[in-house]
């Protein structure tokens, strides 16, 4: 679901907006959604805000987008200079969500985690290695 065709590091964004489209595009070109679906990612943030805290934002379609969604993935937009997102609330980790079922939980989870934890979240808004966000967003769910 997460791969390294769907995150972008370092990248930079002009406002929240922007910081939607590129996350969308990044699901675009992974092959999980069609460019329409950018637009109800667009549309369910005007509806609600998907800014979770400390500094991360998942944007994602509504229901009526589903038909948009080729495979469930998740991108990821690393904005080490973040953007504001809420008034005072700046995102730095976007992360966006096609999802045609509840596949994508379990990184949903592992997010949740790193937000509790500001040394990790830190180190997915600042890494330069693909590879740390990959690894942490893919771990398997722990055993409750």
């Amino acid at each position: 679901m997460l791969s390294s065709q769907t995150i972008q590091l370092q990248a930079k964004a002009s406002d929240k907006v922007d910081a939607i489209r590129q996350a969308g595009q990044l699901l675009v070109e992974g092959g999980c959604v069609i460019p329409a679906y950018i637009d109800g990612m667009l549309a369910r943030e005007e509806s609600m805000s998907t800014y979770l805290g400390n500094g991360v934002a998942i944007p994602h379609g509504q229901f009526d987008d589903l038909s948009q969604v080729q495979k469930t993935c998740i991108s990821v937009l690393q904005l080490p200079e973040g953007v504001e997102w809420e008034d005072g609330e700046m995102a730095y980790l976007i992360v966006g969500i096609a999802a045609t079922s509840d596949e994508h939980i379990n990184i949903l989870s592992n997010l949740a985690e790193a937000i509790e934890d500001p040394k990790i979240t830190e180190e997915l808004t600042h890494t330069q290695d693909e590879k740390v966000i990959l690894e942490y967003l893919n771990r398997p769910a722990s055993p409750d």
